[in-house]
């Protein structure tokens, strides 16, 4: 559990505690246990890290303590009187708190389990090469924006005062989905709803009545969304954007729809949808990018010497190495020669570049073929998969048979949840990393004060609406009205503090969002660098927290004692 959680059970499970908040609230003394307090700061264990939580399942005698909160009139006071009696004993008692709450409680360099894994078991360890080895600078976004936005006018014969749109490095988020027919971009979280207050139309928000009124609801149905992949495909009208690489594309065509809105041109938003996603796909086919990014490498690519510190440990430790990825030798050749040095080639004992994953991981028809150094493509038949060699393309079977490296001894990192993860680890048992630089970010953020003071009063705020809410008195619902409205008001600012359009990567307000849903599925652990290896032993094993279900305790024994020690 997150210190914010162990620190708020720890503390009213002490027995003066209860008792007081038993006294106030005037609870029974056969519930002291299920008290209105004790009950009120119980979280899930994730909640303070992501979002404002998972409230807690009605429990047995939860509506008996909060009916008794009022049923009694010993004290003369109005049923409303009463109600506000205890939100502002609950407000005090969040404020005694919050300085006991540590800061900086979550290290940005920890790597994250979603499933119990131990490096003891890993023989072969294998990588993507962009945002995996490979890290970007910003300028490399903005590079990519300016291209494809030159293209479109260039040679789609779009207005030629698209160019005084320039690149908004933080207005969009990696996981969003855009809708092709509507042109909307948006957040939708892990069970298919729309996140309100993150439908944008161009650069501005969609207003949340017009919103229901398109989708007849909030909900996303399963036959337009994505496909598997994230893709816009047979029947699917969601397009899901989960590559770093996206950012800028999410960008332009927020822009694009911009120019014509502001205009009052007539347009279609499909084929605006496919002129982006091909300007997109030429920045990088027809090699624009990667000779930019070679002619100024030093500009575009950071943090190598950390990537190179990774390779070295595991080699020194024996461990086989391999390298795949959708880019050409030329550029991974140019960009590990920067972080590794010439001969970055003898750490790996098998490269593979121009794979085209996904394809690469289900196409059993494509032969890998033998590139030379100058990059002419051999026509002899691949029998045997050697170091110091380069291949192309190829695929995953062949890959297994080749080499022989199946199942959870085999550990792949890589920053695309789809194209790099999702088949190896449903497919071929493979153990799956999954880089996250944003991560780093969104720790920050949830290790400031502003963060935890707000999230504490939105837990506690909403726990006395979950138990408030059953007196159906005319006076107290007013109350309870009153505080939905705060709540209601306090919930974006959960959204702002991490990116002011589209909110958290990982959270809707309490939702986890569909980019968490699949992340949690097809990687057994993820971090935000993989520089993060370099903070643990090649024997440690990875657990991941044991998070309560809705029906189950949110606090165990075991951590009582664990942060009982640290208190001391």
């Amino acid at each position: 559990m997150t210190p914010l959680s162990l620190l708020l059970s720890s503390l009213l499970k002490h027995r003066e505690c209860l008792q007081k908040a038993a006294a106030f609230c005037q609870v029974p003394p056969g519930l002291h246990h299920r008290s209105f307090s004790s009950c009120l700061w119980k979280q899930k264990s994730d909640a303070a890290q992501h979002g404002d939580g998972q409230l807690l399942s009605q429990q047995p005698g939860v509506k008996k303590c909060a009916a008794s909160v009022c049923s009694s009139s010993s004290d003369g006071q109005d049923p409303a009187g009463r109600l506000w009696a205890v939100y502002n004993e609950s407000k005090r008692r969040t404020e005694d708190l919050i300085p006991l709450i540590p800061t900086n409680s979550v290290d940005p360099n920890t790597i994250f389990a979603n499933n119990e894994m131990s490096l003891r078991d890993i023989e072969i360890y294998g990588f993507d090469y962009d945002y995996t080895l490979a890290f970007y600078s910003s300028h490399l976004h903005t590079l990519i924006f300016n291209i494809a936005r030159d293209i479109l006018i260039t040679n789609h014969r779009y207005p030629e005062d698209l160019r005084k749109y320039e690149y908004i490095p933080d207005f969009a988020v990696r996981g969003l989905h855009y809708d092709v027919q509507k042109a909307l971009l948006m957040k939708i979280d892990a069970f298919h709803y729309i996140q309100l207050g993150t439908v944008y139309r161009g650069l501005h928000p969609v207003r949340d009545e017009e919103v229901i009124a398109m989708y007849e609801g909030c909900h996303v149905p399963l036959e337009i969304m994505s496909d598997f992949y994230g893709k816009s495909s047979h029947g699917h009208t969601m397009k899901q954007f989960m590559d770093i690489f996206s950012l800028p594309e999410m960008t332009l065509l927020s822009c694009v729809n911009d120019f014509f809105m502001r205009h009052n041109i007539d347009y279609e938003p499909v084929h605006l949808y496919k002129d982006v996603k091909e300007a997109i796909r030429d920045v990088h086919v027809k090699g624009i990018m990667y000779r930019a990014v070679e002619a100024d490498i030093g500009k575009y690519i950071c943090y190598g010497e950390q990537s190179h510190a990774v390779l070295k440990k595991l080699s020194e430790h024996g461990k086989k190495m391999f390298l795949i990825t959708n880019s050409p030798f030329d550029f991974v050749d140019r960009g590990m020669s920067y972080i590794v040095g010439k001969d970055w080639r003898d750490l790996f004992d098998v490269v593979i570049v121009q794979a085209d994953k996904p394809s690469f991981f289900n196409d059993r028809r494509r032969p890998f073929r033998r590139v030379t150094d100058k990059g002419t493509l051999l026509w002899d038949r691949i029998h045997r998969l050697e170091k110091g060699q380069i291949y192309k393309q190829g695929n995953l079977y062949e890959f297994l048979r080749l080499t022989g490296w199946r199942g959870s001894k085999v550990l792949y990192f890589g920053d695309h949840i789809y194209s790099d993860l999702a088949d190896l680890t449903l497919k071929h048992g493979w153990r799956t990393g999954a880089i996250i630089p944003e991560l780093r970010k969104e720790i920050k953020i949830i290790n400031t004060k502003q963060y935890v003071h707000m999230m504490a009063w939105l837990q506690a705020l909403t726990g006395l609406i979950e138990q408030m809410q059953v007196h159906r008195d005319p006076a107290s619902q007013a109350v309870v009205e009153e505080w939905i409205r705060e709540r209601d008001a306090m919930r974006p600012q959960t959204k702002d503090i991490f990116n002011s359009q589209f909110g958290s990567l990982f959270r809707t307000y309490h939702n986890p969002t569909y980019f968490s849903r699949r992340l949690s599925r097809f990687a057994d652990i993820y971090m935000s660098s993989i520089s993060c290896l370099l903070n643990y032993n090649l024997q440690h094993t990875f657990f991941p927290r044991r998070t309560p279900l809705q029906h189950e305790s949110p606090f165990w024994p075991e951590h009582t004692l664990i942060f009982g020690a640290k208190l001391q």
